[in-house]
Formats: structure tokens, sequence, C-alpha cells
């Protein structure tokens, strides 16, 4: 596949990702996820359709096959790099999604084949986000603020709306709201704070990352 710049890629991985977390994706939501500018997004999304890799009738903007290959191209690098960045450096949730965001872009063919076999074929980065072309198979997720008081759950997936959000990611690491972890909600606040046990201890989480937080039962 052609190389393309690295923010014509950032475009593409974002126009992805807001629709893996089903958000509506208009240029209001990619001005606010990387922090540009409504003119800035407005200029790039014109070339990026002009270039066949975005398409954009009724202010919907949406990935053409080509732009679509080249988003799964990116987001796959990218979640293997923290992996590998969280796995075997030992880095924070929040410093390794940082730092892969810049490794997403000069990680080449032959270095993410290593990656893969280094890791051992992961399925998931380490927030539980499918990596595109592993093979991951999703099963019934529903939200963390759907869970009653009592129920039991297990964490399944950080979203990356919640990778976007200042702290969230390091608060979530530091109180093991991790993948795998099992918990019980024990008690539901009117404002939608949920306040959950894991590991024996009792963690609030707020609205937001509590109607984003995926979860399995």
């Amino acid at each position: 596949m052609a190389e393309w710049h690295p923010a014509a890629e950032e475009y593409c991985e974002t126009i992805w990702e807001l629709g893996e977390d089903h958000i509506d994706v208009v240029q209001a939501r990619i001005a606010e996820r990387l922090g540009v500018s409504r003119p800035a997004v407005s200029l790039m999304v014109r070339r990026l359709e002009a270039d066949g890799m975005v398409s954009s009738a009724g202010g919907v903007i949406a990935l053409t096959p080509p732009g679509r290959e080249l988003a799964e191209r990116v987001v796959r690098r990218h979640r293997l790099a923290e992996r590998f960045l969280t796995d075997l450096l030992h880095l924070s949730w929040a410093e390794a999604h940082h730092e892969a965001g810049k490794w997403e872009h000069v990680i080449s063919e032959r270095v993410e084949r290593a990656l893969v076999e280094l890791l051992d074929d992961p399925t998931t980065c380490p927030h539980g986000n499918p990596i595109p072309g592993s093979g991951y198979s999703a099963g019934d997720l529903e939200p963390l603020a759907g869970v009653a008081v009592g129920e039991r759950f297990v964490v399944e997936r950080i979203p990356e709306s919640l990778e976007f959000t200042e702290g969230i990611l390091d608060y979530l690491e530091h109180v093991g709201m991790v993948p795998g972890q099992a918990g019980e909600v024990t008690a539901q606040s009117p404002d939608g704070t949920v306040t959950v046990e894991v590991g024996g201890d009792p963690v609030g989480i707020g609205s937001f990352a509590a109607g984003r937080i995926l979860v399995s039962r």
C-alpha cells in the first residue's frame, strides 16, 4: 500500500475509531478528538475526499475502501505497539498510548510481523480493543452503566473515547479496572456514578466512563 503523510493517516485512523465507538463522524467530533480547529478539519477532509480516501455526503464522513484499509493498518500498528510497550517495556497505559501514537506512523511491515510473532499474535490492545486483522471475536458486551446493583461483571474493553480523555487511563489502570478483571456493582448514584468492588476495594466510576466501559457477565 502507498505511503501517506502522518496527518492523513491520523485523520483516517480517527474516523475509523469514532465509528468503532459508534460516535457520529462529523467534522466537530474529529476536531474534538484531534484537538484542532474545524477549518483545519474541513481542509483535510476535502483533501482526503479528493484523494478518494473519504466521502462526506450529508455532512457525515465515511472512509472509502482505500481509506478503511489505511486506517486499519494504522490502528493495527498502534495497538500492537501499545501491547509491546506495556507487556515488555512495562510502560503505563497512558504512556504507551502516547508513544504508540508516534510508532504507528513508522512501523514497517517487517517490524509489524516481528511484533506479532514476539507478542504471540495478540487479538487486543492492553485496553481490550480489537487489533484489526487479528481474528478477534467479540462476545456479548454492554456498558458498565447497564449493570444492576448486586450483579457481577468482567471488564472487557476501555474504548478509544476514554483513552483520549485526560486522566482516565491512569485512573482505571491504578484502580484495577482492566480487561479480565471481575467486579461487582455495589451502588449507583442519581448522577450516573457507579460504585464497584474490584479486588476487594470500592471504586467510583463517573457517568462518562461508566457509560463507555464495556463489560461481560
